[in-house]
């Protein structure tokens, strides 16, 4: 292990922060420049401005996907969660499938011609890489709450309540909980 990263360790262990491993920080920097504003706001927002024959592209005013009420992971959820003793890993874990599970959800909405596609599939496949990363950990591994609800998750359970949620408002609640979950151990800049 380098010196350096090993010193990073010892620092949050004190602090009593779980050290995020390397390539889960350079990952999630990359989906961080990937998550921008001005990125989200592009691909994931409705286009007034267009005209007729190009509006098509963008998603409709007020546009919404159906999503299960547990695939909208809020910072306040990572709060009360941390407050119940949830491991930080734990919380990776879920943010992970969450947020996956969101960017699918978009995608499942886009045809593969609109502009937005090609920006899903690049974060599609920043999520995909982030998954070897977490390809280590079985549901058996973190806190019960939460292997109960990444269950919940990918098994799109009828018995889910849905609800209507736009876009950019799943990427957005993508970044502010990334930002949260590695923004100190992986020491990210503010931004």
């Amino acid at each position: 292990m380098r010196q350096g990263y090993a010193a990073v360790l010892c620092v949050m262990a004190v602090l009593g922060l779980e050290a995020a491993a390397p390539g889960e920080c350079e990952l999630s920097r990359l989906l961080q420049d990937k998550l921008r504003y001005e990125m989200r706001l592009q691909y994931m927002k409705h286009c007034q401005e267009a005209s007729p024959p190009f509006q098509k592209h963008y998603f409709p005013i007020d546009y919404t996907v159906q999503v299960q009420y547990e695939e909208v992971l809020r910072p306040s959820n990572i709060t009360r969660l941390r407050n119940g003793t949830v491991s930080e890993v734990a919380l990776r874990y879920l943010w992970f499938h969450i947020s996956s599970q969101a960017v699918l959800r978009i995608r499942e909405v886009l045809p593969e011609k609109h502009p937005s596609w090609r920006y899903t599939q690049e974060l599609a496949r920043l999520f995909d890489a982030l998954g070897e990363e977490f390809s280590q950990y079985q549901q058996s591994d973190v806190e019960e709450v939460v292997a109960e609800l990444v269950k919940l998750v990918h098994s799109g359970g009828a018995q889910s309540r849905r609800k209507p949620v736009r876009p950019k408002a799943l990427l957005d609640n993508c970044l502010k909980v990334m930002r949260m979950l590695y923004g100190a151990p992986c020491r990210w800049e503010s931004t």
